[in-house]
């Protein structure tokens, strides 16, 4: 096993199974056990709801009993709101990914039981498991849907995989401007606002510089120099124009 398994136990609607297989789906997990879900399995609308992450579905392994559903794993998480009062030792589910990393790097396959919508885990069935994850939520307000739970543990698993890097990033398509592009521009700029009468007569100086700083803290790049520039021109020549 590469990656944690989700365990649904007893889910109730095909609605969260589907949209726990997309959770999965998103961040690289794949191996769906459920515990005898309500009203049997296959579910009309888990497809629907999981939004192209059938493959989860298709897969998914059914148990009738936790005990049978965890039998070939080395270690289970189980989640929970609330506090059990078992002797276990509890993370968040960003530990608790480190945690399943490092074990699963060893050989060892691990679990994550989640519960039912409305009560989550029985008591006994927490007690089955190694370890306990919990969700760093308001106090107030802490009941999670079921789909919400399986994306936290899946995205901090898969945060893991990836060391953390995004998609995309928002670096620079255009080089740094060159230092001869930079000058050019400030000479064009402050010409052109010369002509526009814009400088106070004893205030150009220390205007110029200040509007040189503005530009200089854009760092700007090849691109911004010929846009900024094109975009004078056209104003400038807009002016003109419009002269009587």
């Amino acid at each position: 096993m590469a990656n944690p398994v989700i365990i649904l136990v007893e889910p109730q609607l095909a609605e969260n199974i589907g949209m726990v297989a997309r959770a999965m789906a998103n961040f690289g997990l794949s191996e769906l056990r459920l515990v005898s879900p309500r009203n049997g399995w296959p579910k009309k609308g888990a497809h629907s709801a999981a939004s192209g992450a059938v493959h989860v579905l298709e897969s998914a392994k059914l148990y009738d009993t936790v005990p049978e559903a965890i039998a070939d794993l080395n270690f289970v998480f189980a989640t929970t709101a609330r506090e059990r009062g078992q002797m276990k030792r509890v993370f968040g589910p960003d530990a608790a990914m480190q945690e399943a990393r490092e074990r699963i790097g060893a050989g060892q396959g691990v679990g994550i039981l989640f519960g039912r919508e409305r009560t989550g885990l029985e008591n006994d069935e927490v007690s089955l498991a190694d370890a306990i994850i919990t969700f760093p939520v308001d106090p107030q307000f802490s009941s999670l849907n079921l789909a919400q739970a399986v994306l936290l543990v899946s995205y901090e698993w898969y945060k893991l995989a990836v060391g953390g890097i995004l998609p995309f990033s928002g670096e620079r398509r255009s080089p740094p401007a060159a230092r001869e592009a930079v000058l050019s521009f400030f000479d064009y700029l402050e010409a052109e606002l010369d002509a526009a009468n814009f400088y106070p007569e004893d205030k150009k100086p220390i205007m110029a510089r200040n509007m040189r700083d503005i530009f200089h803290r854009l760092e700007m790049t090849e691109q911004d120099v010929r846009t900024l520039r094109g975009a004078i021109r056209a104003l400038a020549e807009g002016r003109r124009l419009r002269k009587p």
